[in-house]
């Protein structure tokens, strides 16, 4: 089985935590794109949805799903989202398509967060994917110092900025043993907009597409 076909069934697998007569959380990347395929398929049971990023906003859209500010939503009962690591503690990181920020703050307005991956996202340990941090342009620099400071090396993603408008630095090399305190530390650093760790709000579902079917973790 491809990596394709383990990301659409895991995303079909999703569509048993959508709520009905709802708005939800729809996040980003290569397995959300396969689950709003599969939820236009029970788009009308949901009032709409609250997207993470313009290319999400797009594709909900172009399937006939209404896409609803998080403003006028209020709190959500569940998003889905996809990650680039997760573990078994459902510790996340997240950011390689770039809209860390919002999925950081739709995670943490939803009552239930519900992550899907294919196998080849499960690790041991956060860190062997490059860790993405949004950054403010005039702080692009002075971050870059202190995360060399803390044994990480980054390096600003080319030719890109968020849809908040800010430019990424993709840190490698960061031993992230204990994610909640990485994730606070980080925080701490002035010019950071956001940072890829998903721990202080972590998953409560993490579902994984693997040849032998999906597995679920809570």
């Amino acid at each position: 089985m491809n990596q394709d076909d383990k990301k659409r069934m895991v995303a079909e697998a999703a569509l048993k935590h959508v709520v009905a007569d709802a708005v939800i959380g729809v996040g980003t990347g290569s397995t959300v794109n396969f689950f709003i395929e599969a939820l236009a398929g029970i788009k009308g049971r949901i009032r709409g949805a609250v997207a993470t990023s313009s290319e999400t906003e797009r594709r909900l859209k172009a399937h006939g799903i209404e896409v609803i500010d998080l403003n006028s939503a209020g709190d959500l009962p569940v998003c889905i989202d996809g990650a680039d690591e997760a573990t078994r503690h459902l510790h996340l990181i997240k950011g390689g398509g770039g809209a860390l920020a919002r999925e950081k703050v739709v995670a943490a307005a939803s009552r239930k967060f519900v992550c899907i991956i294919d196998d080849s996202k499960r690790v041991e340990r956060l860190g062997a994917f490059p860790l993405p941090l949004e950054v403010i342009e005039m702080a692009r620099s002075f971050v870059a110092r202190r995360i060399v400071e803390l044994g990480g090396q980054p390096e600003l993603r080319m030719g890109f900025t968020t849809d908040n408008g800010n430019p990424i630095l993709d840190v490698s090399y960061l031993e992230i043993d204990n994610p909640v305190e990485w994730e606070r530390r980080l925080n701490d650093i002035p010019g950071i907009v956001c940072n890829g760790i998903f721990a202080l709000r972590p998953a409560d579902v993490l579902l994984v597409g693997t040849d032998s079917g999906v597995q679920e973790f809570r």
